[in-house]
């Protein structure tokens, strides 16, 4: 770095110049302060207000007072590297300016007087008692699931739960046993037992008793954004409470039923099923959030917010420790590491550190992006977006024929098991499709005037046929996705449109494709 580069520099979250009359004490402050953050470099010799270059050839005595800065003042040591750079002082004499450069630290660092700092923007800002703490859990010098709950016991776990635990990790002791011997789940603190915040977490027979907001949320809408007010687009709003594995155990069999999943028939006459997001990636999504939010935030809980283009994951906590968006494909840490180790015992968890490297392959290799993580002051989201939106496959089966129909392609597209009619040759046409569908709502409107419908199952099943592609493969799952509606109201929309020929079954129990070309009652393949 030159003198001018230097200078030119303005005085931000990792930069920063200060005199060279500095006393150590205060510049203790801003090294401490950069250490406990992003680190940074600091610019000693340079006036910080008018940017004098004062030099530090001419002042050796303070120039090793500041080189001991590190070391003398702060607790602990923060490890400093040191540059000089050429310069002419403002005397216009030949002079170096000391260039110290600070790492971001995985201790929190403190100046003599045991006072913490923290850099924000151009300022190092002093912590409270509350702000220190939270910087603790966050790099790891403590963690808030080992924090004992107020007025908890044990009576307050549920031992048949810990029970079974145990037993699936080979530990061959009582339930009682285990949470007073392992992992500090149970301490005991003048003769008074104290049980952790992971214990009431992993273990409580009703945690949200301690931790009201400690839950997972579903919100479903529909469209590509949220809207409020008379506006408001929210299809499906659910919470997941209990334990840790039962929350995220019934939030991802939940993604699963409301993702788009869709059946085509493949070049060789077997259905391909294609999933909106992989079980991978829908998984570890949630487990992550679940593993790595900060529980010590109490007024929010996770929320899972699913579009019609993407879905959302929002979880209490900023990106822990060293992990930061440019590195946390390769780097592992782990705010919560009692509760991750739970979660992995039950398989959530692989290995830890590949999660997010894997996830960002699987989306590779079907085109897609690498998930989003935009980290603010508490919250951290992470987003994935929808193959089907993107028109991407998930399976390489179906790709040519699923892109035919999306792009109206009138390339013709060969369907290889004999036992299909050659007369839906015309089903090939993405063309054909777009106005095959437009002839079963004509003829779906018609059966509404006349009576032979009602007008509400008549919106049902135009709703079904405007959201399924001509080759796909209709199921009871699929309508109660389309409509968010239960299996008998599903059931009964399957056989409105199967009484009005506007479907036909193909093989296979309860499936169905869109009848653009048949009578009602007409078998596909038979």
């Amino acid at each position: 770095m030159t003198i001018e580069e230097v200078l030119a520099k303005d005085e931000k979250q990792i930069f920063d110049r200060k005199s060279i009359q500095i006393k150590p004490a205060d510049l203790s402050d801003t090294i401490c302060a950069f250490a406990n953050a992003d680190g940074g470099t600091v610019a000693i010799g340079i006036s910080d207000k008018h940017r004098r270059i004062e030099g530090v050839d001419y002042h050796r005595e303070q120039l090793n007072e500041i080189l001991r800065t590190p070391i003398d003042f702060c607790n602990p040591m923060v490890p400093v590297t040191t540059e000089m750079v050429e310069c002419i002082n403002f005397e216009g004499k030949p002079d170096h300016v000391l260039l110290m450069h600070i790492e971001a630290s995985p201790l929190l660092h403190a100046n003599q007087a045991d006072e913490a700092f923290i850099r924000v923007g151009d300022k190092s800002k002093k912590l409270d008692f509350n702000d220190r703490m939270t910087l603790m859990y966050a790099k790891g010098v403590r963690y808030y699931e080992d924090e004992p709950v107020f007025e908890a016991t044990i009576e307050d776990l549920d031992l048949d739960f810990v029970r079974a635990y145990c037993k699936r990790i080979g530990y061959t002791k009582s339930p009682e046993e285990y949470v007073r011997e392992n992992k500090r789940f149970v301490t005991v603190k003048n003769g008074q037992e104290r049980v952790s915040v992971a214990a009431i977490l992993l273990f409580g027979k009703n945690p949200q008793s301690f931790f009201p907001r400690a839950f997972i949320r579903f919100i479903r809408y529909d469209g590509t954004e949220a809207k409020v007010g008379k506006d408001m687009n929210v299809i499906k709003d659910v919470i997941f409470e209990g334990r840790i594995p039962e929350q995220v155990e019934k939030a991802v069999d939940f993604i699963k039923i409301q993702m788009k999943e869709k059946t085509y028939l493949g070049h060789d006459g077997i259905f391909v099923t294609e999933e909106e997001y992989s079980e991978f990636v829908r998984t570890e999504i949630v487990v992550n959030a679940a593993a790595h939010r900060d529980y010590g935030i109490k007024g929010t809980d996770i929320q899972i917010k699913m579009f019609y283009d993407r879905f959302e994951v929002e979880s209490p906590g900023t990106l822990a420790g060293m992990v930061k968006k440019e590195n946390i494909r390769y780097t592992h840490f782990s705010r919560n590491p009692k509760i991750a180790a739970f979660l992995k015992d039950y398989g959530y968890v692989k290995e830890y550190g590949e999660g997010v490297d894997r996830m960002c392959k699987e989306l590779e290799a079907i085109g897609l992006p690498d998930p989003m993580f935009n980290d603010n002051t508490f919250i951290l989201k992470t987003t994935v977006m929808s193959a089907f939106f993107e028109g991407k496959s998930t399976g390489e089966a179906s790709i040519g024929f699923k892109n035919a129909l999306i792009r109206h392609n009138d390339a013709s597209i060969q369907l290889e098991n004999a036992s299909i009619e050659q007369n839906d040759a015309s089903i090939r046409s993405g063309n054909a499709s777009f106005h095959g569908k437009e002839r079963l709502i004509e003829k779906l409107c018609q059966g509404k005037d006349d009576g032979e419908i009602s007008a509400k199952n008549a919106a049902d099943a135009r709703a079904v046929i405007e959201n399924v592609d001509v080759m796909q493969v209709i199921t009871s799952k699929e309508v109660m996705r389309i409509l968010s509606c239960q299996t008998t109201k599903a059931r009964l929309v399957i056989k409105v449109l199967e009484k009005q020929g506007l479907i036909k079954a193909v093989q296979g129990k309860g499936k169905y494709i869109l009848n653009v070309t048949g009578g009602a009652g007409e078998k596909f393949g038979t």
